[in-house]
């Protein structure tokens, strides 16, 4: 079995505190929106590329397009991007309002809550960085160099430990982020993406590789490959149920989700989903899988135990992986391609109300 060499090494350059021109009145989501966005005023320079070259806006990846979005642990406020976006969108969830934009980024990638709900994270492959905001004031309170072309991230429950995949490098750089410091590099990927996650019990972590058509198991402790797993045509979204027995992944190229046998990596079936499936998102609950059809401009519903779909939400634009799931698992939360956010009634299988509009 093939394993992931691990290379140690500190991170170089400065992490960095910037300042931010914030009203007063964002300090808190309960604020009334703020009109004016929040723009970083001071980042110190590390030598990251700009996103610019002779003066003309020059991504790094822009052929490879996604979106994000996370709700913080009290369900009160989501950050939203796309990856074609030079801001990020903060929501009030409960008064369905927009608070403010951060600017500042040209590809953001990734968007993570703390466990503690005081702070995000963001990634931006053409910047290269991670940047760590603080929900209170929307500053830049750390900045991590990844390198050019980092992407999905992923985290420890307690939020001591960062997983974030190159797709560029082809590696997922281990984070210490109460020290800031890389402490492992995982090389052997084949283009890893936005699909990252760690199991619920966090001894494993799931890595899917775009170009490969595979899942790398890897054992977080060792930090070896456990498994490959194969069968996936365009692999994007994926999920691991609560007990850590079924994967389920979105294929973009089929519009099928595989059901797939963790333990012996056998796909037990393929579900006939909408157009284009980005997302597989599985509530808290375990009892919905919600497929994001970029093209069908729909969710499918699915059970997780039997892989029957259940129904169709409509009316959305454009959904991708950015989905996310209120922890008693009656509402969902989906990002469209504009920025606004739908709200979703679980069991009724429908949009409630538009969120981000104003």
């Amino acid at each position: 079995m093939k394993h992931a060499k691990v290379t140690r090494r500190m991170l170089t350059g400065a992490t960095a505190a910037a300042v931010l021109t914030i009203p007063a009145a964002m300090a808190s989501a309960d604020e009334s929106p703020a009109a004016a966005p929040a723009r970083h005023a001071a980042v110190p320079a590390f030598g990251a590329y700009s996103g610019t070259l002779d003066g003309a806006p020059k991504p790094f990846d822009p052929h490879i397009s996604n979106n994000t979005m996370a709700v913080s642990p009290d369900e009160r406020v989501a950050v939203v991007t796309n990856s074609t976006s030079d801001h990020l969108v903060v929501i009030d969830v409960r008064r369905g309002r927009k608070i403010t934009e951060i600017n500042g980024y040209v590809s953001p990638r990734n968007i993570l809550f703390a466990p503690d709900g005081k702070t995000f994270t963001v990634s931006d492959s053409t910047l290269g960085v991670v940047d760590r905001i603080s929900l209170s004031s929307f500053q830049v309170v750390n900045r991590l160099p990844l390198g050019a072309g980092v992407f999905g991230t992923a985290q420890s429950t307690d939020g001591k430990w960062l997983y974030a995949n190159n797709e560029a490098a082809g590696t997922v750089t281990v984070v210490d982020q109460a020290d800031s410091r890389a402490d492992a590099v995982l090389t052997g990927f084949a283009e890893p993406r936005q699909g990252v996650k760690l199991a619920p019990a966090g001894d494993k972590l799931y890595v899917t590789n775009y170009k490969g058509d595979r899942i790398t198991v890897v054992d977080v402790k060792t930090k070896k490959t456990l498994q490959q797993i194969e069968g996936f045509k365009a692999v994007r979204g994926l999920s691991i149920s609560r007990d850590g027995t079924r994967l389920y992944a979105a294929n973009s190229e089929t519009d099928t989700v595989s059901i797939v046998d963790t333990a012996s990596g056998a796909t037990l079936k393929r579900v006939a989903v909408g157009q284009k499936p980005y997302g597989a998102a599985l509530s808290p609950d375990g009892k919905v899988l919600f497929s994001g059809n970029l093209e069908g401009n729909s969710l499918t519903a699915v059970n997780p135990a039997d892989g029957e779909v259940r129904g169709t939400v409509k009316g959305l634009k454009e959904p991708r992986q950015a989905i996310s799931f209120s922890a008693d698992s009656k509402t969902a939360w989906v990002l469209n391609e504009d920025l606004t956010v739908a709200e979703v009634d679980v069991a009724a299988l429908k949009v409630t109300r538009t969120l981000g509009t104003g």
